[in-house]
């Protein structure tokens, strides 16, 4: 059984995280440890206005966002989509993506990296 009251989580505050701009809040839901070995984050990110998550490649896993809130862009590769909440999306292993926040609020989501079997 795990309870976790959400000040006990640990909080990170990532300037230009990835080689984005501003400044990334992550709130780790799970520590890698409680993933049973299946991947190494679950967290939430907030995204203030003008923030971002640069371009990186994903070798030997996969991430999943789910938007909670406010919107922006998510980049896949050379491919672009406007995000919102309750939109989700998922990088394959082998590949690149970014997301930006372009609203006036901040971009609110879950972030799940799992690995693949190449990782195993």
């Amino acid at each position: 059984m795990l309870y976790r009251h959400s000040d006990e989580m640990v909080t990170q505050q990532i300037e230009k995280m990835r080689g984005g701009q501003g400044v990334a809040t992550v709130k780790h839901l799970l520590n890698p440890d409680e993933m049973l070995g299946k991947g190494r984050l679950f967290a939430q990110n907030t995204l203030p206005p003008g923030a971002s998550i640069g371009l990186h490649r994903h070798q030997g896993d996969i991430e999943v966002y789910y938007m909670l809130s406010g919107s922006g862009v998510y980049r896949n590769n050379d491919q672009s989509f406007a995000i919102a909440a309750g939109d989700l999306t998922q990088v394959d292993d082998q590949n690149q993506h970014s997301i930006e926040n372009t609203g006036d609020v901040p971009l609110v989501f879950i972030a799940l990296i799992l690995f693949t079997d190449a990782a195993k």
